[in-house]
């Protein structure tokens, strides 16, 4: 990637001239991205030797909204073989991105322009980074002459902190603002190295305005091939794992990192006949039919699990690709074998840092290397357990009934979706966080990795929202989104999937209130605080966006609308009017929390956590 230069000062495309441009003004090299402007010759910029190093990075998708500080990086973008999506706000697209990663397993790009484009962008990348996307953030700002001086959207240490932002921390695991072109090789050469380890990457690469338009004078990207083996575990940790799941009985907890080993942990379980257990994240990576699955943990999750800790514990419990955090363990001391934790991750910071004062045998590996590994070196014994004598989850059934038709109780509602969508098609679904994503965890069941999405760690409003988008455009498929109105209401993308003819579907529990919040306050309560919203009529304002849509307000019409909703071919929404008293499933970590206890720092009980939903 090379092309000479005429200096570094050439005169730079202003916002207004930018809109003046005629179509012809841009005229395609052969590669499609080199710029004429006025009949001068083609000259390759920073913008177009950025979309050139994205695409080389293996870069399918670009979302974000645009505006005049990264134009030159918007015309580049869009001259390229990405496919660009540009949504109404800039957190939409960052969730867009997320999920279209975890759909694609490509990196992703969002990009914003100077200013409210990155702060908008930011509570979107949080996620990305929390829940371990690939990620880069191209973003445009202020010119180095123009700093300080007030320019439009400013965007540099005197209008924005850099650290954090524009420099790697906690939430950017790599960032840096190019002021050269100089600089693309490394960068290139750094976001190659880093996309191709395992794990989540989240990058910022800003690029003032001026230096979009800037030429990059003899420039190529380095040509690098990489491949990193998966971590393997080392002999002495299968060998120590061997004997200690070999010394009694044990059980396997299952979190999102496991999600690419779903049929060696299936082999392991059967040949071990060892319960099995999941985080909410990775509900189907082992079939919760499965006589072998207890249910799912933490938020959401089945009181058969802690049955099964007090009936018939474990020695050890196999931790596969999960942190064990507070939405999956909250941290209860029930969830604790006699023995302690075989905790395998692989960041190796992960085992025992949720249980520090647990023993805990820490093994850094890729989990599906690590289960191979296992299954080989695991003696040929009889079974532990008997399957059907383990707890199961029994989720209650509502039964539809006439005299109860209106509003819809969600447990209808799910039982609906558990057969229309969840088996009747392959669609993705997505919960969004709130009541939305406890009565989805609990009473939806998969039998399959990666059709269930939710966001634990920072559970955002909007992620799923709009990050169905990214899903279904990634997968040329179904995605489906069980939200909550508030969450609609702060952050949809519906005139984005019209507009790009994704296939997403929302189903919207309708309840007029920020409902975990009026039902947590009332049960810690806490009175006075209102939590309500007028009612409002999704289906009305999706017709009006230009996407198909119905309103359910009774029971007996939720079956005919979700088998509409599955069969059309462009945006559809479910407005459904829920009953807004019917309590979301909780009882796990009531009982949980009760089971750990609350102690004050002198040893005596304290009281309970005031918070929701940890009430």
């Amino acid at each position: 990637m090379s092309q000479k230069s005429t200096g570094s000062n050439s005169p730079l495309i202003t916002t207004d001239q930018y809109r003046e441009l005629s179509p012809n003004s841009y005229i395609e090299s052969a590669n499609g991205n080199s710029h004429q402007l006025n009949g001068t010759a083609p000259t390759l910029s920073v913008a177009d030797a950025a979309a050139q190093m994205l695409e080389e990075l293996g870069v399918g998708y670009a979302f974000g909204v645009a505006g005049g500080a990264m134009a030159s990086l918007w015309n580049a973008l869009s001259n390229s073989t990405m496919q660009v999506l540009n949504f109404r706000h800039e957190a939409g697209a960052a969730f867009a991105a997320v999920e279209a990663y975890f759909a694609s397993g490509r990196p992703t790009v969002v990009f914003t322009t100077a200013g409210p484009g990155i702060t908008n962008a930011l509570t979107g990348l949080f996620a990305a980074r929390g829940e371990g996307a690939k990620v880069i953030l191209l973003s445009a700002c202020t010119s180095a002459p123009q700093r300080g001086r007030g320019a439009i959207q400013e965007t540099s240490s005197y209008t924005l902190p850099s650290g954090g932002i524009f420099t790697s921390g906690a939430l950017f695991n790599y960032a840096i603002t190019v002021e050269s072109a100089a600089q693309l090789p490394q960068i290139f050469r750094k976001l190659a190295l880093a996309l191709a380890q395992p794990g989540g990457f989240v990058a910022h690469i800003s690029i003032p305005t001026g230096v979009q338009t800037s030429l990059a004078d003899d420039i190529s990207l380095p040509k690098l091939d990489i491949s990193y083996p998966a971590i393997a575990p080392h002999k002495e940790a299968i060998a120590k794992s061997v004997e200690l799941l070999s010394s009694g009985p044990f059980a396997i907890w299952l979190g999102f990192g496991a999600r690419n080993a779903a049929d060696e942990i299936r082999q392991l379980a059967e040949k071990t006949g060892a319960a099995v257990m999941c985080s909410p994240r990775a509900k189907g990576i082992f079939p919760e039919d499965h006589p072998q699955f207890v249910g799912v943990t933490g938020l959401g999750g089945h009181t058969s699990v802690l049955t099964y800790m007090e009936q018939e514990p474990p020695l050890h419990t196999l931790v596969l690709g999960t942190r064990l955090s507070e939405p999956t363990s909250f941290w209860s001391s029930a969830m604790v074998p006699k023995g302690g934790f075989i905790h395998v991750d692989i960041d190796p910071e992960v085992p025992g840092v949720a249980y520090p004062h647990v023993e805990t045998f820490p093994i850094q590996s890729d989990i599906k290397e690590y289960v191979q590994e296992l299954l080989q070196q695991l003696p040929d014994t009889p079974a532990i357990y008997k399957p059907l004598s383990l707890p199961r989850p029994e989720p209650k059934v509502v039964e539809p009934d006439a005299d109860i038709d209106y509003p819809v109780r969600p447990e209808v509602l799910m039982a609906a979706i558990q057969k229309i969508i969840v088996e009747g098609s392959d669609a993705v679904v997505m919960a969004e966080c709130g009541n939305s994503f406890t009565w989805s965890t609990h009473l939806l069941q998969f039998a399959q990795a990666n059709r269930y999405r939710v966001s634990t760690g920072v559970g955002a409003m909007g992620h799923a929202v709009t990050g169905v988008l990214g899903a279904a455009k990634a997968r040329n498929g179904k995605a489906v989104a069980i939200v909550g109105d508030g969450a609609m209401l702060m952050n949809n993308e519906i005139s984005t999937a019209v507009k790009y003819k994704i296939p997403a579907i929302w189903i919207v529990l309708n309840d007029a209130r920020y409902n975990m919040c009026h039902q947590g306050m009332k049960v810690l309560g806490l009175k006075g605080a209102d939590a309500t919203m007028p009612p409002t009529n999704f289906a009305m304002i999706a017709r009006g966006m230009g996407a198909e849509a119905i309103g359910v307000v009774r029971e007996s019409d939720i079956e005919a609308a979700l088998e509409q909703a599955i069969a059309s071919s462009v945006p559809f929404v479910i407005d459904v009017v829920i009953d807004p008293d019917r309590l979301a499933p909780s009882g796990a970590r009531n009982k949980s929390l009760a089971a750990q206890g609350v102690k004050s720092t002198s040893g005596k009980s304290s009281a309970k956590p005031v918070s929701f939903p940890a009430v």
